[in-house]
C-alpha cells in the first residue's frame, strides 16, 4: 500500500481545500464543495472565501443568506455552519442524536429525568408562528414547565441539539453585527427536513464520507469523526469500500480516498495564504500534522487566525485599525516575507473595501 508523507499530505488538502490555487467557482459552489464553513465567529467565512476564490465579492454571500440559499445551522461538532440549504434539509436529522449527546455531555445532570422528546416538541410549538427568537426568548415560554435546567442549558439544549432551526439575517451579513434569532428551519426554508433513513448502510453518511473525502481526503476514519462529530460512520465506510482507494501515511494509518481525486506533486508549490478562525482546513481532521506543527496545534482551537506559507501555519495574524499584523511563529526568509506582506496587503484591502492596504509583520512569537 502507497505510503503517503506529510508533505503529499498537505498538498492533497491544499489542493481539496481550494488553497493551493484560487477556484473560479460561485460562491454557493465553493460552500457545497467544502461541506461548509465554520462560522460561530460570523465574519470569517468571508475571510475563508475570499482566500479560496479568484474574484469574491463579499456581497454575493450575503445575497445567498438573505435568499436563503444558504443557511446558518448548528451541525458538525455542534457548531454553527454555513451550509447550503440542500445539505442543510440532508444531514440534519443525521446528525441529531450527535448534537444531543453533546449537548448533554455539558449538562447531563441538569437534564437527568427531562424527558427530550417532550421537550422538543414544546420548543418547536413556541417557534411554530414563523417569529425568530433570540434563546433567551425562548427559553422564556419554556422555563415555566422546565424550571430545573438553568436558562443556558435549556437554550442549547432546543436550539443546538433537540429543535432543527436556522439562524435568520442580519447574523452573518457582511459587516453587520447583529445578535442571534433562530426560526425553524423547514419553515426558514420552506420545505421538510429529509428525515432519518433507516437502511443500515446509511446512506446520508455514505454522502458525507465522499463529501469528507471530496474536500478532505486522503483521510482516515478518525479525520472524519473529528470533521463531523459523528462515530466515524463505519457502516457508510463499509458500505463505500469498494469505490474507494487506500493509502497509508506515516505512521502506519489507514487513509481512504476517492479514485480520481486530486493528489498533487509533493514539490508542488504552494502560495501564502490568509486563514480565518477556527477554519476546517484545519479543525476538520484528528491528525492535523499535515499542515500545523504540534507545537502550535492550540492556536486554531483558541481561534487565532493562521498564515500558511509553503502551505503550512508558520505566522498568526489580526487587524489593528486597519493595519493587518502578522506574527510570525518563526523565522522567515526573505522571499517569504515579501509573499506574506503582499497577501496581508490584499487582505487589508479587502477587509476595509479598498480603504487601506497597510500591512505590519512583527517580530516572530518565539
Amino acid at each position: 500500500m502507497t505510503v503517503l508523507d506529510s508533505r503529499a499530505l498537505n498538498r492533497a488538502t491544499l489542493a481539496r481545500q481550494l488553497l493551493l490555487d484560487r477556484a473560479g467557482l460561485p460562491v454557493l459552489d465553493a460552500v457545497g464543495h467544502l461541506g461548509g464553513l465554520q462560522a460561530q465567529e460570523p465574519q470569517e467565512p468571508y475571510v475563508g472565501l475570499w482566500s479560496r476564490l479568484r474574484t469574491f465579492e463579499p456581497a454575493s454571500l450575503s445575497d445567498l443568506l438573505v435568499r436563503r440559499s444558504v443557511v446558518r445551522i448548528h451541525l458538525m461538532r455542534r457548531t454553527v455552519h454555513l451550509v447550503t440549504a440542500e445539505d442543510a434539509v440532508a444531514w440534519r436529522a443525521r446528525h441529531d442524536a450527535m448534537l444531543r449527546q453533546r449537548v448533554l455531555g455539558v449538562y447531563r445532570r441538569e437534564f437527568d429525568g427531562t424527558d427530550l422528546d417532550e421537550l422538543a416538541e414544546a420548543g418547536r410549538a413556541v417557534l411554530a408562528d414563523g417569529k425568530p427568537r433570540s434563546a433567551a426568548e425562548l427559553v422564556r415560554e419554556l422555563t415555566v414547565r422546565w424550571p430545573k435546567p438553568g436558562r443556558r442549558a435549556l437554550g442549547e439544549m432546543v436550539v443546538a441539539a433537540l429543535v432543527p432551526v436556522a439562524q435568520t439575517p442580519p447574523r452573518g451579513l457582511w459587516r453587520t453585527d447583529a445578535g442571534v434569532r433562530n426560526v425553524l428551519l423547514s419553515s426558514w426554508l420552506g420545505r421538510s427536513i429529509d428525515p432519518p433513513v433507516l437502511d443500515t448502510s446509511d446512506p446520508v453518511g455514505q454522502t458525507l464520507v465522499r463529501r469528507y473525502l471530496a474536500a478532505f481526503g486522503p483521510a482516515a476514519s478518525a479525520d472524519l469523526r473529528a470533521w463531523c462529530g459523528l462515530a466515524g460512520l463505519p457502516a457508510a465506510v463499509k458500505a463505500l469500500r469498494e469505490e474507494l482507494v487506500s493509502f497509508r501515511d506515516e505512521r502506519g494509518r489507514e487513509l481512504l480516498d476517492l479514485p480520481g481525486a486530486p493528489r498533487p506533486d509533493p514539490g508542488t508549490p504552494a502560495p501564502v495564504r490568509f486563514l480565518p478562525a477556527f477554519d476546517n482546513a484545519i479543525l476538520g481532521y484528528h491528525d492535523r500534522g499535515r499542515i500545523i506543527d504540534d507545537a502550535h496545534r492550540g492556536l486554531s482551537v483558541a481561534g487565532e487566525r493562521v498564515v500558511l506559507v509553503d502551505g503550512r501555519v508558520a505566522a498568526t495574524w489580526s487587524v489593528d485599525v486597519g493595519t493587518v499584523v502578522v506574527t510570525p511563529l518563526r523565522g522567515l526568509s526573505r522571499p517569504d516575507r515579501d509573499s506574506v506582506a503582499e497577501q496581508g496587503s490584499e487582505l487589508a484591502s479587502f477587509l476595509s473595501d479598498g480603504g487601506s492596504s497597510r500591512v505590519r509583520i512583527a517580530v516572530p512569537a518565539c
